[in-house]
């Protein structure tokens, strides 16, 4: 398997933390060199591994947060 190339360019936040240790976080992630876009996932401490996500562009995290400023929470 390929290995996938990142670099965290900006932590935004932790959204929660595991008994483990490992965080969901949002962050501004740049993969296999392209463009950084902002990714929640799971990291272990380190950032060296990872567990599935989810990627945005800039359009769709705006678009999240006017769904969730819309939501009854």
């Amino acid at each position: 398997m390929a290995s996938i190339k990142y670099e965290i360019k900006e932590n935004a936040g932790v959204l929660s933390e595991s008994a483990k240790g490992w965080r969901k976080e949002l962050n501004l992630v740049s993969w296999n060199d392209n463009a950084p876009k902002f990714d929640i996932r799971d990291w272990s401490k380190e950032h060296d591994k990872m567990g599935k996500g989810v990627t945005l562009t800039t359009e769709e995290l705006k678009e999240l947060k006017n769904i969730l400023n819309n939501m009854e929470l």
